[in-house]
Parts: structure tokens; sequence; C-alpha cells
């Protein structure tokens, strides 16, 4: 055999080698291969749905903890603004209650300095009228000079 013939069986050879690699070895690698492919690809969306997932899940938790920072700030104040009215509808009973106390306690005295003085009126009417007995030297009578008793009281 001389090369040429070599050489073209081996090219026959070569060629049938390429065709039934193609035919049966090249596919299903190829197939393998796109599978692999997919499942990467398929990895990779889901890795980056995940993390939009993530993102939102985050951003959500974010608003929720601002909302909740806000309705308790909110709240704190209500119970503060609450409790300042509160304490102001005391202070204003109580002033109310301590003027009425002052208002009872002055007309207490009142009445008590009038009482204090109707008895020293009383009693400067009887020193009088015994005071005049006794220049006099006679009784003074109480039923006969009752008008007279009654001015006497009446210009202390």
């Amino acid at each position: 055999m001389s090369i040429n013939a070599t050489l073209f069986v081996q090219a026959i050879v070569f060629l049938l080698l390429v065709l039934f690699t193609m035919k049966f070895v090249w596919p299903p690698i190829a197939k393998a291969l796109d599978e692999r492919a997919q499942k990467i690809a398929a990895g990779l969306a889901a890795a980056e749905k995940a993390k939009a997932e993530l993102a939102s899940a985050n951003q959500r938790v974010e608003q929720e903890l601002v909302q909740s920072r806000n309705e308790t700030t909110s709240r704190l104040a209500d119970a503060e603004r609450r409790a300042q009215q509160i304490i102001e509808e005391a202070k204003g009973r109580a002033t109310v209650e301590a003027n009425k106390i002052v208002a009872d306690a002055h007309a207490e005295a009142e009445q008590q300095s009038v009482r204090a003085r109707e008895a020293l009126r009383e009693q400067v009417a009887a020193l009088a009228v015994k005071g005049a007995e006794q220049i006099l030297r006679k009784e003074v009578n109480a039923g006969v000079h009752a008008d007279l008793l009654q001015r006497l009281k009446t210009e202390l």
C-alpha cells in the first residue's frame, strides 16, 4: 500500500468516526450541556427572584417599622396630651374647690363676726342699762323701755 492509499483510508475512517460521533455521541453530550445550561439559567433566575423578593420583604419590613414608630410616637403624644389635659382639669377642679372653701371660710368668719358684734352689742346694752340703773338708782323696765333699748343697740 502506498502512502496515498493509507492516507485516503485514514481520511475515510476519520470521516466515519466523525459521522459516528456526530450521530451517536454528540447528541447526548449536547443534550447534557443544554440541560446543564438550563439548570444554571433557572438557578440564576431563582437567585435573582429570591434577591428581588428579599429586597421587597426588607422594604416592607422597613415600611412597617416606620409605620410602627410613627404610630408609637403618635400614641405617646396623645397620651402626653391626655395626661396634661387631666392634670389641667384636676388643677381647675382643685382651684374651684379651693375658692369655694375660701369663700365658705370668709362667709363663716363674717357670720361669726356679725354674731360676735351682736353679742357684744347685747352685752354693752345690758351694761349701759345697769349703769343707767345705778346712776338713776332705780330699775329700768325692759318691756316699757324696749324702744329706747333698741335705739341704744343700734347706736352701739
